[in-house]
C-alpha cells in the first residue's frame, strides 16, 4: 500500500504520527518547502523526510550524500551535448569559456545547467586553473565549504544526468 494513504498509527514513545509500514508520516508543509528550497524530486525529498524524522536540516544532509552517491553512479555516461560559455570580468580585460557537457540537449537548456556552466567560467576567469582537475579541485568563488566538483555533483544529482567539464580557455588582456 502507498504511504500516502495509508493508515497514521501513533508511535507511543514519540507521540509521531507513523504509516502503517513503521515508516514515518511526511509533513506535507516541510516536503514543499524542501521541494521548493532544493529543487530536487519529490519522492527523493520525501524519502529524505523519512530517513531524518520531518527534520528539515538532516534532510538536507541527506539529500546531498544521496546526491553525491547518485552523481557518482552516474560518472560513466556519455556526455554528447552540452554548451559553452563564456564570461567576460567586468572590467573586460579577463575572461574565460568553457565547454561543459551533459547527456541530452533537454538538460542543456534548462537553467539549472545554464547557471552551473556560467559559474563554471566565472571560477576560471577568477582562479586561472592550469586544467580540467585543477579547476575540479578548487574552492568554490561563491560558497568555500565546497569544491567545483562538489558544485557539479549537486548539480548532478538534481538534474539526474552525468556533466563534464570538456575544456576551458582563460583570457587576460595583455597576456
Amino acid at each position: 500500500m502507498s504511504s500516502w494513504g495509508a493508515v497514521r498509527l501513533q508511535d507511543p514513545d514519540s507521540g509521531q504520527s507513523q504509516n502503517d509500514d513503521n515508516t514515518m508520516a511526511v509533513d506535507i508543509n516541510l516536503l514543499k518547502k524542501l521541494r521548493t528550497e532544493t529543487g530536487i524530486s519529490l519522492a527523493d525529498c520525501r524519502k529524505a523526510l523519512e530517513e531524518s524524522s520531518n527534520d528539515i536540516a538532516k534532510a538536507k544532509e541527506w539529500l546531498q550524500k544521496h546526491g553525491i552517491e547518485k552523481a557518482e553512479k552516474k560518472s560513466d555516461r556519455e556526455t554528447s551535448q552540452g554548451i559553452i560559455e563564456s564570461y567576460i570580468h567586468q572590467n573586460g580585460r579577463v575572461g574565460a569559456m568553457v565547454e561543459v557537457s551533459c547527456e541530452t540537449d533537454f538538460v542543456a537548456r534548462t537553467d539549472d545547467f545554464k547557471h552551473v556552466t556560467h559559474e563554471i567560467a566565472m571560477q576560471v576567469a577568477a582562479m586561472n586553473p592550469k586544467d580540467v582537475d585543477t579547476l575540479l579541485k578548487q574552492e568554490y568563488i561563491r560558497d568555500s565549504s565546497k569544491t567545483i566538483e562538489t558544485l557539479i555533483k549537486e548539480v548532478i544529482a538534481k538534474l539526474g544526468e552525468n556533466i563534464v567539464v570538456k575544456k576551458f580557455q582563460r583570457f587576460e588582456l595583455g597576456k
